[in-house]
């Protein structure tokens, strides 16, 4: 892997993977035909969470996660799901990150049904798809009209970032070590983790009751497969929410954090933070 393709992987990892690998099983609406109780969701139409993101000790940019109106693609209505990333001003003058990803899964979280990605790191340019066929249990890589072969997928197999808001369906005090099928349009695996342990942190002079944790990095390439030492470490609130708050990883080239400064979150709930 040459460097710009290891960067590319740093970026994709961290910005993205490390907000997903946190997987569990699905909503017992996704077993029986009746139709889902959104309302019982953890997520739900505007709710907008804000990140500060550092490289070390330099800050970096933000992330936002935004959760839009259902959309009908393909004939199915679908939930939405928007990350976009933007790098600062100082990082902008080395590496220069834009990046919006939208994605689609089915009403009852269970698998993914579009994905799009547009992004400019440097020079390169990326406007992607990942385009899904349950019927014949197949993925589809498309960039800029250029459709990759399709890839066989697993059963219930999520893209990315679906896979983060899919994670929140879980209950960290009742599943430890958990499980599902992430898919990037070239390659389908499966994505592990273990909840470690409760534990009580303060951001911006807040606290936090929350639970740690850690993706298993074994699927992973890039410098994470060549560190033994790398790690992920998310902290989700211990609440009905199971919100992020903090991010963390670890490898060789240095670390990565996103902490949360803004949540907004739909009526009647207000927003729980907001330090800008």
């Amino acid at each position: 892997m040459n460097i710009r393709q290891n960067r590319l992987e740093i970026r994709w990892i961290v910005v993205c993977a490390v907000l997903i690998y946190v997987c569990a099983p699905p909503p017992a609406a996704a077993e029986t035909n009746e139709a889902p109780d959104l309302s019982q969701l953890p997520f739900a139409v505007g709710e907008k969470l804000t990140f500060k993101l550092r490289w070390g000790f330099f800050p970096a940019g933000r992330a936002v996660l935004e959760v839009l109106p259902p959309e009908k693609i393909n004939g199915e209505m679908a939930h939405h799901f928007v990350l976009t990333v933007r790098t600062n001003s100082f990082v902008d003058a080395f590496y220069r990150v834009r990046q919006r990803i939208d994605a689609y899964c089915d009403l009852a979280v269970t698998r993914s049904i579009l994905y799009k990605e547009v992004h400019s790191v440097r020079k390169t340019k990326r406007d992607s798809e990942i385009r899904f066929d349950w019927e014949n249990m197949k993925a589809q890589y498309v960039d800029f009209g250029q459709a990759a072969e399709p890839i066989q997928i697993k059963p219930g197999a999520f893209d990315p970032l679906s896979a983060f808001y899919f994670s929140r369906t879980m209950d960290p005090s009742h599943t430890k070590n958990v499980e599902r099928p992430v898919t990037d349009g070239k390659k389908c695996v499966m994505g592990r983790a273990t909840v470690v342990k409760r534990q009580k942190i303060k951001l911006w002079k807040q606290r936090y009751d929350t639970f740690l944790v850690e993706p298993e990095l074994a699927e992973v390439g890039g410098v994470f497969e060549k560190d033994k030492n790398a790690k992920i470490q998310i902290w989700v609130t211990a609440d009905h929410r199971r919100i992020p708050v903090q991010l963390k990883s670890k490898v060789s080239v240095g670390s990565f954090v996103g902490a949360l400064v803004s949540a907004e979150l739909p009526t009647p709930a207000t927003s729980v933070i907001s330090r800008r």
